[in-house]
């Protein structure tokens, strides 16, 4: 089934929209170069990355090079870093969505070292085969700790992840599936083990037979002994994943449902191996992305685009407690869940993202001592938009910041009003929306 293509042409706006959606915002120039590119090339580019190169300035905390599986909120740092220095932006971008879909939190594994891992894992599997990528999930020693896997034996059965698997990961709520499904799928993936040492934590996470249930089970209607391996097969081969997983997808990407057409083309596409990148490939494709509504930008998104256009590194650990306080902690997503997508902005984190665009445009500020080379509107906005990599400001937008300045010209100079300008740039619907 042939599904719709974006047709119009793909200008520096779509291009901008194209790297929020799918990755974490133009640096300067980027926009007009993807656009140069066209739709299918620059979807392609994303897609196929080259290999893994960052550029800038290695990250750092007060001076010092950072310890992310050792320093509180260096991990946080680290994976920034990459979205803001890398050059795979849809790699780290789906290593995100990941972490969201099959989220985990340090809270409970209490080791960054094996939350790094787990992070390691879902970038090795971005775009590969979502079978593949659950498996490895199911066996990660860091989602064996969070939903109890190691807990999940023949004599004591624990339905934690079983559960979850099928109603977040791979079903939906109530979608196909039972109560007894729920039991027979925690004991088809009893086994696994791990060692716990004093001072260390859980080690040596292994699969041991002998805590294995290999009695009979009956899952989905189907009789066999089934084991983990089989428990997640049985969740990819359900008749209800493939709609399920391709809603869920598109969901990160789109905040509108996909129509009849679309769900249906993009189901068929999936089933077909389930693979990932196709599914995706087709969705940055289509009309939908660039010709609905925008979105709202989750805040490592927001900070990380911020700091890319301006070109600024992490120097400090500042971002981890501005990131939290704007409702998105890496590696500490609020429950298996994961974080509501809908509920980003309120009162209180828009507050705090006021402070990461401040903190982020500090080391840019003008000397307010001077009165600046221009006192006109709309040269002032023209350079406060520059400095942020010329962004598409809808026309509300501009109007609004244009009677800001020449009321606030009245009573400052041009210095003080460019630098409340970019900040006000900084933090507008425009802005924080994509």
């Amino acid at each position: 089934m042939a599904l719709p293509v974006f047709a119009k042409p793909f200008g520096v706006a779509e291009a901008q929209r194209l790297l929020w959606r799918a990755g974490f915002g133009p640096r300067p120039g980027e926009g007009r170069a993807l656009a140069a590119l066209g739709l299918d090339r620059a979807v392609a580019s994303l897609l196929s990355p080259p290999a893994y190169a960052p550029t800038g300035p290695e990250p750092t905390d007060r001076g010092l090079p950072l310890a992310p599986a050792d320093a509180s909120g260096h991990d946080h740092l680290w994976w920034l870093d990459r979205m803001v220095r890398g050059n795979q932006p849809l790699v780290e971008r789906m290593t995100l969505l990941w972490h969201d879909w099959f989220a985990t939190s340090n809270q409970k594994v209490a080791s960054q070292a094996l939350m790094l891992a787990q992070n390691q894992t879902l970038r090795t599997g971005a775009l590969g085969s979502f079978h593949d990528l659950l498996l490895n999930v199911t066996k990660d020693p860091a989602m064996l700790l969070w939903l109890d896997g190691v807990k999940n034996t023949n004599r004591a059965p624990n339905e934690n992840y079983g559960r979850e698997m099928m109603e977040l990961f791979t079903l939906g709520w109530s979608n196909g599936y039972t109560e007894t499904d729920v039991r027979e799928q925690a004991r088809s993936l009893t086994g696994w083990h791990a060692d716990y040492a004093r001072g260390v934590g859980a080690t040596n996470f292994q699969f041991v037979s002998q805590l294995h249930d290999d009695g009979t089970k009956m899952v989905f209607g189907q009789s066999g002994d089934f084991d983990w391996q089989a428990s997640c097969q049985l969740c990819v081969q359900h008749p209800k994943h493939a709609g399920y997983f391709v809603q869920k997808l598109w969901s990160y990407f789109v905040p509108t449902p996909p129509d009849a057409q679309t769900q249906a083309g993009l189901v068929a596409l999936y089933a077909n191996g389930y693979q990932v990148a196709p599914v995706v490939r087709a969705i940055l494709r289509h009309p939908t992305l660039y010709e609905g509504p925008r979105m709202v930008k989750q805040p490592v998104v927001y900070t990380a685009g911020l700091l890319r256009v301006l070109g600024r590194g992490i120097d400090s650990s500042a971002w981890v407690q501005l990131d939290r306080q704007s409702g998105q902690r890496l590696f500490w997503p609020p429950d298996v869940a994961g974080w509501d997508m809908s509920r980003w902005l309120d009162t209180s984190t828009f507050r705090a993202r006021w402070f990461v665009a401040a903190n982020a445009l500090a080391s840019f500020r003008l000397d307010e001592r001077s009165s600046g080379s221009s006192a006109k509107p709309r040269e002032l906005l023209a350079r406060a938009t520059h400095l942020l990599g010329d962004p598409q400001l809808t026309a509300a937008t501009r109007h609004a910041l244009l009677g800001f300045a020449g009321a606030a010209l009245r009573v400052a100079n041009a210095a003080v009003v460019e630098n409340a300008l970019r900040q006000l740039v900084a933090v507008s619907p425009d802005l924080q929306t994509a």
